[in-house]
């Protein structure tokens, strides 16, 4: 049978009022008689209900988190790090996938502000649509009316608190490293179209070419998703072009791995005959024959901020903007005859 708070009331020898007080927080009550509450409370296994208390108090005690994949290791990292911060505020998390779906992360967020949420986070990059900015604007908005609020985790495209990874400076080191190694044809498989971390990696990497003298070449880029599977279809694209190049960038670590099976099933070796580069550092990246020469992005440390914003007092907009390094590892070889210094 389902225990009532006048069940704890009677155990307690209070009233009903005096329980709602003890559960909420939001009036004084003496100790001992908090403890006696409390200790009903244990005793009969009373559950607080979470939507009935909604309507009496502005905290819920629950943030939302949306990420593009729960599947992909970089936003499980995020999620590692916010649910580190969440355990130590004991706070809920509910998780929701949106697959990169523009019109579902809004949908998420209508139904979690729904809920009454403290907070949602927003992970990953966005789509460059009026549209989606616009209605994206409007939550944001709207949770802030609520006494709530929005923090993007990625980018920094509306009005709210955000995290933000150095993507276009990353992907311009990461190349950089390929040219010190004497390459000059670098192939890039881009992430997919419209997305801002795509566009921001792709920025960086032609960046780097040019300060070095080298024209970006659209027969060297090839599009694909996010995936293992979109980085191995952007590769055997790649090759089946008959486009020469020694190297290879692939926007995320993910899109490498796919790479990797797609250059070896062309019979090339790497870095014998393809260096190879990703971005991201994910616990993977690491384990690869060879490991990976990566981009590392602070994953956990975006999600600890993220949640830190989520919960501190509201202030101005705030813009965390986090730096990324590259970790060299053995996926590269240099071309004697054309080094740099």
């Amino acid at each position: 049978m389902t225990t009532r708070i006048s069940d704890v009331a009677s155990r307690a020898g209070v009233s009903n009022a005096t329980v709602s007080r003890v559960l909420n927080g939001n009036y004084p009550v003496a100790a001992d008689t908090r403890e006696r509450v409390l200790a009903a409370v244990r005793d009969l296994g009373y559950v607080v209900n979470a939507h009935a208390r909604a309507l009496i108090v502005t905290s819920t005690g629950t943030v939302g988190v949306i990420v593009h994949d729960v599947s992909d290791p970089y936003f499980a990292e995020i999620v590692r790090g916010v649910q580190e911060v969440a355990d130590a505020n004991e706070r809920l998390l509910v998780i929701c996938n949106s697959t990169r779906n523009p019109a579902r992360e809004i949908s998420y967020i209508e139904m979690l502000r729904s809920h009454r949420v403290d907070a949602v986070i927003l992970a990953g990059g966005y789509i460059e649509d009026d549209d989606f900015l616009l209605a994206l604007d409007q939550q944001a908005r709207q949770l802030r009316v609520q006494g709530a609020r929005l923090v993007l985790c990625g980018h920094h495209a509306v009005r709210a608190d955000a995290v933000v990874p150095d993507n276009a400076g990353g992907a311009y080191r990461v190349t950089n490293e390929l040219i010190r190694a004497g390459h000059r044809r670098i192939a890039h498989l881009v992430g997919p179209p419209g997305f801002s971390t795509s566009l921001h990696r792709l920025h960086g990497y032609h960046r780097a070419l040019e300060s070095s003298g080298i024209t970006p070449d659209a027969r060297l880029e090839s599009p694909g998703d996010f995936t293992r599977d979109g980085g191995y279809d952007a590769c055997v694209r790649l090759l089946a072009s008959g486009v020469d190049f020694t190297a290879l960038f692939a926007a995320n670590d993910l899109m490498a791995v796919g790479a990797l099976s797609a250059l070896r099933e062309a019979g090339l070796s790497v870095p014998g005959d393809v260096s190879l580069v990703g971005f991201g550092d994910i616990p993977i990246s690491h384990d690869l024959t060879p490991p990976l020469t990566t981009v590392r992005v602070p994953l956990i440390e975006m999600g600890r901020r993220s949640m830190e914003l989520a919960l501190s007092p509201a202030e101005a907009d705030r813009v965390l903007r986090l730096p990324t390094e590259v970790v060299t590892r053995q996926s590269i070889a240099t071309l004697a005859s054309q080094a740099t210094a």
